[in-house]
């Protein structure tokens, strides 16, 4: 049963900073870390004094967290958080932030999240991951996510008849997107026919199925709009937010996530209908949760994300523009930073501020995250619906 959910009126996200991502790194990722919120100091033009709260997410700052974190940047905070959920994380932490603005635990958050990728790092984090990982997966050599999302995909095409080239479509369109946007790992076109011709990683999983993990960061901060128009700061409203964790624990494999809960909840709260949506800044680890989002979150049947990236053009000049930057599939997975790249990419496209290719005349941006995969199943979902002022 669901209570009564409280607005996010007043709530406003501004100042999006990336740190370039880099293939691999010698440093921590306290130095991606210092960056991004240097980044934040500078293009918000707010003494670092102002920032009075930290909602942090990171793989790889261990042993170190939030706390840990404020201490090395030189902050003293008055409301902290660590948020160690992977692709959702940057959905959770806005929803946090936006929380703790509204009640005056904090005035001004930075939503912050950093990776370093050394080269023995994505082997060893995907030994540890969880400890269903550590019992159950990577004894079998099936450790890291390229094996379940092979599961999860070759169930998706045998229950929905999808193809290769419907997973191919979302990839190649991303990748157009990318070519514009200077921070992406991946900026070379990519075609169909490329795509098809990609070597097999695990059937049915080809080479452009899969994202990059990488080294970069990735934030933003959360204020009220009176302190973002003292400030003179571009920013975004945020209309409304959604998590769900472990949500249909009884289907046997995963053919859908907690959007499917929601969905219909987050357009409520946001007071808009889909049709309004002018892109949408998918979660897209593999081309399959893409396709799951399309269809949980009310664009389309289950089943029929198919038909939709049959019917759609979705670059940024398309009928339904998705992942405007390339997302993680062209930009790179700086592991939890993956989870901030929509919200980032989502607030330039609704201030004006983009880096690479422009949505014409947008004004409303859906961002979703996806996280912690075990065999068979992610089990963190979220979802966020920003406005243009």
């Amino acid at each position: 049963m669901s209570g009564r959910r409280q607005g996010y009126d007043d709530v406003v996200l501004a100042v999006p900073v990336t740190v370039p991502y880099e293939r691999f790194s010698i440093h921590g990722a306290h130095r991606f870390f210092g960056r991004l919120m240097r980044g934040l100091v500078e293009q918000s033009g707010l003494p670092k004094e102002r920032i009075d709260g930290v909602c942090a997410a990171s793989f790889s700052l261990a042993p170190d967290n939030a706390v840990g974190l404020v201490e090395r940047l030189g902050l003293s905070t008055r409301w902290l958080d660590t948020i160690p959920l992977g692709g959702v994380s940057g959905i959770v932490a806005l929803r946090r932030a936006a929380r703790a603005v509204q009640s005056g635990d904090a005035d001004i958050v930075a939503c912050i999240a950093a990776e370093t990728n050394q080269t023995d790092s994505f082997r060893s984090s995907t030994a540890t991951f969880s400890q269903s990982a550590q019992d159950a997966v990577y004894p079998y050599a099936s450790g890291g996510p390229n094996a379940s999302f092979a599961f999860l995909t070759d169930n998706y095409m045998r229950t929905y008849g999808a193809k290769a080239e419907d997973f191919g479509r979302v990839c190649v369109a991303q990748r157009d997107n990318a070519t514009a946007y200077p921070h992406a790992l991946f900026r070379t076109p990519l075609t169909l026919a490329d795509y098809l011709a990609g070597p097999m990683i695990a059937d049915p999983i080809r080479l452009y199925d899969c994202v990059m993990p990488c080294a970069g960061a990735e934030g933003f901060l959360v204020m009220t709009e009176a302190t973002a128009r003292d400030q003179g700061l571009p920013y975004v409203r945020l209309l409304g937010a959604i998590e769900r964790h472990n949500a249909f624990a009884d289907d046997p494999i995963q053919e859908r996530g907690g959007w499917a809960k929601d969905g219909d909840t987050l357009f409520a709260q946001a007071g808009i209908d889909r049709d309004a949506v002018d892109f949408f800044q998918t979660y897209d680890d593999y081309p399959v949760i893409t396709m799951l989002q399309f269809e949980d979150l009310g664009f389309c049947g289950k089943g029929e994300a198919k038909d939709f990236v049959r019917q759609h053009d979705l670059t940024v000049s398309g009928s339904f523009p998705i992942n405007t930057s390339g997302g993680q599939l062209s930009v790179g997975q700086a592991g939890a930073a993956g989870g901030f790249l929509g919200l980032v990419e989502a607030i330039r496209q609704l201030t004006g501020e983009t880096v690479g290719a422009a949505v014409a005349e947008a004004r409303v941006g859906l961002v979703s995250g996806f996280g912690m995969i075990n065999y068979d199943r992610g089990l963190c979902a979220g979802a966020a619906i920003l406005a243009a002022a």
